[in-house]
């Protein structure tokens, strides 16, 4: 175990050493990947704002009941019963409110501002309804079981028409769902990318240290003991660059908020950009470290197959 490990760490050093002398070329480098590495990071900072934000927006979407003007108050209330067993036959939970008619009255002449016009009809055109909040709606597939149960609501007596906002929920979701596949698809070409630097990078280590590695070989030195640096080298190369795109990231947030600030006292908002969480962060470096990993096995492989 300690030869084990007294050899990793020579190799971490001989990585570092290598890079320390040619460091102006592991800068550029560190850069190039930083600004591959940045452009998915920060989707994903928007998108894990956003989420939330959506998941809330989309708790209770309302399905709204209008009796016929002309059913008995008694067959109104009495439809109570009816409209929760649909909604627990449905494996949903939600809110019931009956609304009588001249509460309806009351609350339009309130939010409108018609009062006048209301009143100069002489009688109260509104009906009997019931508004009915369902909880936990955040799916497209969600969305379908609310129009379902609107759809059984429709059918019971003395309803004449019903009302549902689960259009938008699908909407919402519809999107959330095209901006995930847009960053995975973001995500799988810019790490192509990161690759293929790493790859080249690596490549042109391993053929500035031609020489080296032959005498390496010639002393019996293991192929393993030579890839060693080089692997090390490529996942330091990755790692730098994922510290420095979460910090540009993370930089960039603080301007963005400015604005996005504004914008949302538009409209009574408190909406602001967080830095994604440790774990997250600490998940993202790993594979950025990967990638460079990989980058330098495969350029490694080759290229000593040739050398050999």
């Amino acid at each position: 175990m300690m030869n084990w490990l007294s050899q990793h760490l020579a190799a971490l050093r001989d990585a570092m050493a290598h890079i320390a002398s040619s460091a102006g070329s592991f800068i550029l480098n560190v850069l190039v990947v930083a600004i591959a590495l940045a452009l998915p990071i920060a989707g994903l900072t928007i998108l894990e704002n956003v989420r939330p934000v959506s998941e809330q927006l989309a708790v209770e979407p309302e399905i709204s009941l209008f009796m016929a003007i002309d059913t008995p108050r008694e067959r109104v209330t009495a439809l109570a019963p009816q409209i929760r067993q649909i909604v627990q036959a449905s494996q949903s939970t939600g809110r019931l409110e009956f609304i009588p008619r001249e509460r309806a009255l009351t609350l339009l002449k309130d939010k409108t501002g018609l009062s006048d016009a209301i009143t100069a009809l002489g009688e109260n055109p509104l009906p009997d309804g019931y508004v009915l909040k369902l909880s936990g709606v955040q799916s497209t597939s969600d969305a379908v079981r609310v129009e379902s149960i609107a759809a059984q609501l429709k059918n019971l007596p003395g309803v004449e028409y019903v009302q549902i906002d689960s259009a938008w929920v699908k909407r919402l979701a519809a999107l959330m769902q095209v901006l995930r596949i847009a960053l995975l698809f973001l995500a799988t070409t810019l790490g192509v990318v990161v690759v293929a630097v790493v790859f080249n990078t690596i490549r042109l280590q391993v053929m500035t240290q031609r020489e080296e590695i032959e005498v390496c070989r010639m002393f019996g030195a293991t192929d393993s003991f030579i890839c060693r640096p080089f692997y090390y080298s490529g996942a330091l190369l990755g790692l730098a660059a994922g510290v420095l795109a979460l910090g540009v990231v993370a930089l960039a947030l603080g301007p963005l908020n400015g604005a996005i600030t504004e914008f949302a006292r538009l409209y009574a908002s408190e909406f602001r950009l967080t830095p994604l969480t440790v774990q997250t962060q600490l998940a993202l470096l790993l594979i950025s470290a990967g990638l460079g990993l990989v980058g330098a096995l495969m350029s490694v492989k080759r290229h000593l197959a040739r050398l050999g």
